[in-house]
């Protein structure tokens, strides 16, 4: 979390990335290998809102 809301890249090992669809402005990146945290950023005034939208398996997730 404190990577996150630092707005630091994270490792390759998380295997961040941007989504697609109607998750277009979100990304997910993986906790554990098959736990994922789907989340938002956004920029507003030089003030970083991250958002925590989904966590769950790959299963649960629908992905």
């Amino acid at each position: 979390m404190d990577m996150l809301s630092s707005d630091a890249v994270l490792p390759e090992k998380y295997r961040d990335h941007a989504l697609t669809g109607v998750w277009k402005d979100h990304r997910d990146c993986h906790i554990k290998p098959d736990l994922v945290l789907n989340y938002q950023k956004t920029d507003d005034d030089e003030l970083l809102i991250l958002q925590l939208v989904r966590l769950g398996s790959h299963s649960e997730l629908g992905l």
